[in-house]
């Protein structure tokens, strides 16, 4: 077990707008929808803070007890997840509260945009994830497994529990989880990354460890 966290700091990923549309449930784009995205685009830019806590551990497997060493989850999804690997990045990343506050304002003023920059927000934070996977898996010069979230599958929420109590998550970067499993800022993510031991094509898309294939917010694969 790697003891020391790490963190580290992002410049602004592109926004894909595709992406914000998918996750504001937008199945056809009309000009007026194109102008308001553009303009919640512009308000929102340079509002982000982009941050990440991360530690590698080793990670052995007893059927579906996950053993990380610091402590042990029951999932057979996480461990379908990690099969191959005997190592683990697990990391909390976030996006600020700048966004929380902005749905908050539009939520009394603009229903419309509220939806926008909560899509917005997911998709901010779903590309820094991205960023993080694929900046660890050039600088190791190792192939990741899809990342997976409390949450997914069978893996309850409050593993998130075991997630804060080895990242200090506070101190570094910020984020906080309340008695509901609640994290604040709301755009943030924890999250498994196992580091593969066998020959595979990386793939940072969550959606890979998923098997709820009717989700709406299904990214391709």
């Amino acid at each position: 077990m790697n003891s020391v966290i790490l963190s580290k700091n992002y410049i602004e990923p592109p926004f894909c707008e595709r992406e914000i549309l998918r996750y504001a449930g937008c199945k056809s784009v009309d000009a007026e929808l194109s102008a308001l995205l553009k303009l919640c685009i512009k308000e929102a830019n340079g509002k982000f803070d982009y941050k990440v806590c991360y530690r590698e551990f080793h990670i052995s497997l007893d059927g579906d007890v996950c053993d990380f060493g610091a402590f042990r989850l029951k999932s057979e999804k996480l461990a379908a997840n990690l099969s191959h690997c005997k190592r683990v990045i697990i990391f909390a990343a976030t996006v600020g509260v700048e966004i929380d506050r902005l749905i908050a304002k539009y939520g009394r003023l603009s229903p419309s945009k509220a939806l926008m920059f909560q899509a917005i927000g997911a998709e901010r934070i779903e590309a820094l994830c991205d960023t993080f996977c694929d900046d660890i898996s050039s600088e190791m010069n190792v192939a990741l497994k899809p990342r997976f979230s409390p949450g997914y599958g069978d893996l309850p929420l409050d593993s998130q529990n075991a997630i804060f109590s080895v990242l200090d998550c506070g101190k570094r970067i910020g984020l906080s989880l309340n008695d509901s499993l609640l994290m604040s800022p709301s755009k943030s993510v924890t999250a498994f990354a196992g580091i593969s031991d066998i020959e595979e094509k990386h793939t940072t898309n969550k959606c890979g460890a998923c098997n709820q294939k009717d989700c709406a917010f299904r990214g391709a694969l």
